[in-house]
Order: structure tokens, then C-alpha cells, then sequence
């Protein structure tokens, strides 16, 4: 037996905002069902399904463009085409880990600096967030990132 949803009960059933579902439809990422003439449109399970690829494929880190790329496949026939996207997406991840394990390492060094500072010695954070004390790829990693 199919379910019928409304918008309100889409996004309570798919666990999101109902200003969420309509987002998606102006993104062309869900159809907006036809409104019957003084009625209220219907949403089913395939909706309720479209809307839950959705957001489990923005938690493996998509953006709502390669999401719209990946609908186009969810037939299941373009394996190729989409584990050549999740490759892209896992390298991205692993770049991007990279970069938070650079961030960390300069933030751990600056704030053992602060610790060894005494008197009126410039804070040590401060002055490299200022360009005084951080190497330019440290910076440039912490800048690029906030």
C-alpha cells in the first residue's frame, strides 16, 4: 500500500524542514506534484524516497549540484558513472582531511606558544593570524578554512 503525504507530512516523514522540500523543487531536485484546481497537492513514496537520497547523499558530503548529477543516475544502470563521482568526492574528502590535519597542527603549535608567553610579549596566536608568526601555507590554511 502506497503512502500519500502531504508537503508538511513529506518533510515530517523524510525528517526535514518543510521549507526544505521546497527548496528542493526550486532546485529541480524534487517535482513539485499538480495542485489539483481549490486542492492540496500529493506526495508519495517515491517522494519520500527522492527526498531521503537526498539528504543521505549531502551527508556523504555531495553538494546539492553533484546530488542533481546523481539523481539523474539513481536508476542503479550507471554504476560506471557514479562510483566515478564518488571517487571524485572521496578524493576530495581525503584533501580536505589534509588540510584539517595541517590546521590542527599549527593551531596545537601556536597555542604552545601562547602557553611559553610571559610579560608584554605579543600573544602568539594574534601575531601569526596577523602574518607575523605563521608560515604562509600554515596561514593560508587557516585563512582559507574560517
Amino acid at each position: 500500500m502506497s503512502n500519500i503525504f502531504t508537503i508538511g507530512s513529506l518533510a515530517e516523514a523524510a525528517g526535514v524542514n518543510l521549507e526544505t522540500i521546497r527548496f528542493y523543487q526550486r532546485r529541480g531536485l524534487l517535482p513539485e506534484p499538480a495542485k489539483p484546481q481549490g486542492g492540496i497537492r500529493r506526495y508519495g513514496d517515491p517522494d519520500l524516497a527522492r527526498v531521503r537520497f537526498i539528504k543521505s547523499a549531502q551527508h556523504l558530503g555531495f553538494s546539492l549540484d553533484e546530488v542533481a548529477e546523481l539523481l539523474k543516475l539513481e536508476d542503479g544502470s550507471h554504476c560506471g558513472e557514479a562510483r566515478a563521482q564518488g571517487e571524485r568526492k572521496l578524493a576530495d574528502v581525503r584533501a580536505r582531511l589534509l588540510d584539517l590535519q595541517r590546521i590542527e597542527q599549527a593551531l596545537s603549535e601556536l597555542l604552545k606558544r601562547c602557553h611559553g608567553a610571559r610579560g608584554k610579549v605579543c600573544c602568539p596566536l594574534i601575531a601569526a593570524l596577523q602574518g607575523l608568526g605563521v608560515d604562509m601555507d600554515a596561514r593560508r590554511t587557516l585563512t582559507n578554512r574560517a
